[in-house]
């Protein structure tokens, strides 16, 4: 298939150019195509002229992605739009945080096959339905990743737009073959939709194991806590029972869930000798999770001014760097 090619010299305006590159791509030559879209777009990008270069790398990542070219093609040029976003020193506002939402809208939405089938056949399908499911995953997170650390440089809040951290929240908990729970929820802390926030977790406590529920519950909770959000703490847990009760799944009694209610409202006061007996009574339930006594420190300091014994302790930020993938302010 011949390839469409620019000229050298002045560079043409981007809708000539987004044509050509649309046609090559939509006639299936997507190699072809990326190819372009790289080294055109690196043109108007050396020349100054970023908004050009933004308006045909998200056009491509948008046609290559909704003709599910995501690894290798789409996922490559949302990530170089980003890249474009740093270069050309563009703030973070609602135009912006559109365009990043256009190409992710994009990232496509296959079901996963929830059942093993008993034909080899059949097997190898789900085996490379689940292989393209996490591909997918992995390509978004990096797109987005990339976009919460421009939005962090660039005019967000320290740690990211919550919109794009509710994006990435949102994508992960939906088409992740094997989903991190945790992984998720150090995003959806940080977005703005504790509701859709509690209905991934009730979703994760139709599925997962038995013991799971209740530390997926608490976790989110005290993420939230560390954070200084008590109202979207409480808000959490009450929109998980009511999702629970209509979905007719049985909210997870336990002492781990009877200290969250407990910590919930020792901190609408000044009580830290309570928060202290409270940790000490529950300790057992809070051992269940290596991270709940870091997420605690954070509270006590958040809430009480409780500084922390070892200064050089920094647990809890290198553990949302862990969950979220290392992005700046997480």
């Amino acid at each position: 298939m011949a390839r469409a090619r620019l000229k050298k010299g002045p560079l043409p305006p981007s809708e000539e150019t987004i044509e050509k590159l649309e046609k090559t791509a939509t006639e299936g030559n997507y190699y072809g195509a990326q190819q372009m879209y790289k080294s055109i777009s690196a043109r108007y990008v050396s020349a100054d002229r970023y908004i050009e270069a933004l308006d045909i790398l998200q056009s491509g990542a948008c046609i290559q992605l909704k003709h599910g070219q995501v690894v290798t093609c789409g996922g490559e040029l949302a990530l170089l739009f980003v890249d474009t976003l740093v270069k050309g020193k563009f703030p973070y506002n609602e135009e912006t945080v559109g365009r990043v939402r256009k190409i992710y809208e994009e990232f496509p939405r296959i079901g996963v096959p929830q059942q093993l089938a008993d034909d080899d056949d059949d097997m190898q399908k789900v085996s490379e339905a689940l292989g393209a499911a996490k591909t997918r995953v992995e390509a978004c997170s990096s797109f987005l990743k990339a976009a919460i650390r421009w939005s962090a440089e660039f005019g967000a809040s320290r740690n990211g737009s919550p919109e794009l951290h509710y994006m990435l929240a949102e994508y992960m908990s939906s088409e992740s073959p094997e989903l991190d729970m945790a992984r998720a929820s150090s995003h959806f802390v940080r977005g703005n939709h504790p509701e859709k926030f509690a209905t991934a977790i009730v979703n994760f406590m139709g599925k997962c194991y038995p013991g799971e529920d209740d530390v997926a519950i608490a976790r989110a909770v005290l993420m939230y806590l560390s954070l200084r959000n008590l109202r979207d703490a409480n808000n959490l847990l009450d929109e998980i029972r009511k999702q629970a009760e209509s979905d007719q799944l049985e909210f997870p009694q336990s002492d781990l869930l009877q200290f969250i209610e407990y910590l919930l409202q020792t901190l609408e006061r000044d009580a830290l000798p309570l928060f202290r007996m409270l940790r000490q009574n529950y300790k057992s339930s809070i051992d269940r999770e290596p991270v709940f006594e870091e997420l605690l420190d954070e509270i006590a300091e958040k809430f009480y001014g409780v500084r922390r014994r070892n200064p050089l302790q920094g647990m809890f930020g290198d553990f949302f760097k862990m969950m979220g993938g290392g992005e700046a302010a997480i």
